[in-house]
């Protein structure tokens, strides 16, 4: 595998930043490792960063290089701040940046396929949001998306005041239930679409975020997605998602 600390200009954003990209490799001789290149673009995973992390972050605390190595997997990691995943009311366009510049930039530097078979998206926490908000919104742009302890029900969020001062740079004063930003809004809403990517949903069961990810369940299982769910034991800490991510790798419908 290659790994790559990629710093790039947004225009954006109108600054420069950063992802961390995993490339797939095809070796014979690498002790400990069985790597794989599946074909000339690589099928990608968009995997993100929650609330107080960055674009390195996955890297740091799990070993998603490693589990990736044998699927011929490439895997970008955007850095995107205290954005959740939206154009802030006070900050930038961290939503256009995501949804528009970033694949196009990444297809740019690096041999990614553009096939909506080959796409997904996944995230832990602020980034289960965004992977959820992202999948949901753009159907025509991923397979399959999933939330590893997501924060899934960012309206209950926002008006219970968590974090105001982070909410109110997102969102300003306004009222967010119904809107781009709900996603149980949003679920409802795009079951109408042609295209629904599979939808994967985790969270420990002492997770502080458990019930709004039972809510959520509960709204996705009245749709028309296929949503797949597991609770069990578990807080909002790596340990979790290094093991959850593995299940997210074997349920993704990646090519053989």
């Amino acid at each position: 595998m290659a790994l790559i600390q990629c710093q790039f200009y947004s225009e954006v954003l109108n600054l420069s930043t950063s992802m961390t990209v995993i490339l797939p490799q095809q070796t014979n001789s690498q002790i400990g490792m069985q790597n794989k290149k599946a074909g000339d673009k690589h099928q990608t995973l968009y995997l993100l960063h929650g609330l107080s992390d960055d674009d390195t972050i996955w890297t740091r605390r799990t070993s998603i290089e490693r589990y990736v190595a044998p699927l011929g997997l490439a895997v970008v990691m955007p850095q995107m701040h205290h954005s959740f995943y939206a154009d802030m009311k006070y900050g930038n366009r961290y939503w256009t940046f995501l949804t528009e510049e970033l694949p196009a930039v990444a297809r740019s530097f690096f041999p990614l396929s553009d096939a909506r078979e080959d796409n997904f998206v996944a995230g832990l926490s602020m980034g289960g949001y965004g992977a959820f908000k992202w999948a949901l919104s753009r159907p025509e742009q991923f397979s399959a998306a999933a939330s590893l302890s997501g924060a899934v029900d960012i309206v209950s969020r926002v008006s219970a005041g968590d974090r105001d001062r982070v909410f109110q740079l997102v969102f300003g004063d306004e009222d967010i239930s119904g809107t781009e930003h709900d996603l149980f809004k949003l679920i409802e809403k795009s079951q109408q679409a042609e295209q629904k990517p599979m939808l994967y949903q985790c969270c420990g069961t002492e997770d502080f975020l458990y019930e709004d990810n039972v809510r959520f369940k509960e709204a996705g299982e009245k749709t028309a997605y296929e949503l797949t769910t597991q609770f069990e034991t578990g807080e909002h800490e790596w340990g979790y998602w290094d093991r959850k991510i593995q299940d997210v790798l074997n349920w993704l419908p990646l090519k053989k």
